[in-house]
């Protein structure tokens, strides 16, 4: 059976950038790091970013996905950067069912291309771009209990060969980076590394729904999009052991960061 996972995923188009790169080092590494840590080579990777939203949950479709720039600010070059890997309408058509089966609307989407929460950190895990990658979206509510509950759907996939991973940010308010970000960062971070490490399954998953009582919780996250894909992944792996497997602080100039595996 294959863990999730739930990654920081880093700045914008990093990794073709030589000096981001440079900068996110330590987070280059743990990612491409990921594929040694599992036992048989992925099916596909379904990747849940924070960077996708819908007001039903949708499962990207199409069997060779275009790519999404959706950031601004950045070299001329990164806007023809390609991601070359195949998508599966296979793997999103199972996952379309199994959403359906746990009672929630879906839609498969063969218009959704590669996003940047998607792209980025699988250049890094498969830079060969030789795993089919599916996007599934996040629900617009933001809700972490059905968040949850789709991971928990979602769960079959892992002993079907395929890699769930959430990609978000632990800590992820644009307007508050840099020596600022110190304090909250770390005091959110020092929290969800108990809550997902140090406590029972049932306690995490509560702890999870209750995320806004965390320390510094709305500062870490004005809006939680990037901390929801932590709830797929963490309810399709609910009983599983939590482990970091990236951690730094500093980041963004004195952001506190982590990724976390699940098995």
């Amino acid at each position: 059976m294959l863990p999730t996972y739930f990654i920081s995923h880093g700045g914008g188009p990093w990794p073709y950038i030589p000096d981001m790169r440079a900068m996110f080092a330590h987070l280059e590494t743990a990612l491409a790091d990921m594929p040694n840590q599992l036992k048989e080579k992925p099916k596909a990777v379904l990747m849940i970013s924070g960077h996708w939203e819908r007001k039903t949950f949708g499962v990207q479709s199409n069997p060779t996905p275009g790519m999404e720039y959706d950031y601004s600010g950045f070299p001329a070059h990164t806007y023809d950067v390609k991601y070359a890997a195949p998508g599966s309408p296979e793997v999103a058509s199972r996952v379309a069912a199994l959403i359906k089966n746990a009672g929630f609307a879906v839609e498969l989407d063969d218009k959704k291309g590669f996003d940047h929460g998607a792209f980025t950190p699988m250049e890094v895990m498969y830079p060969k771009a030789d795993v089919p990658l599916v996007q599934l979206s996040l629900k617009s509510n933001l809700d972490p209990e059905e968040h949850l509950a789709l991971g928990r759907a979602l769960k079959p996939l892992r002993e079907e060969g395929v890699l769930i991973v959430g990609s978000g940010l632990s800590y992820h308010n644009l307007r508050m980076m840099g020596p600022q970000a110190k304090v909250p960062s770390t005091a959110f971070d020092t929290w969800l590394q108990n809550a997902l490490m140090h406590t029972t399954p049932e306690q995490r998953t509560q702890s999870l729904v209750d995320w806004e009582q965390a320390p510094y919780a709305r500062i870490c996250h004005p809006r939680e999009d990037h901390l929801i894909p932590l709830m797929v992944a963490v309810g399709a792996a609910e009983n599983a052991q939590a482990t970091c497997v990236y951690h730094e602080k500093g980041v963004f100039g004195g952001t506190t960061a982590s990724s976390f595996r699940f098995d």
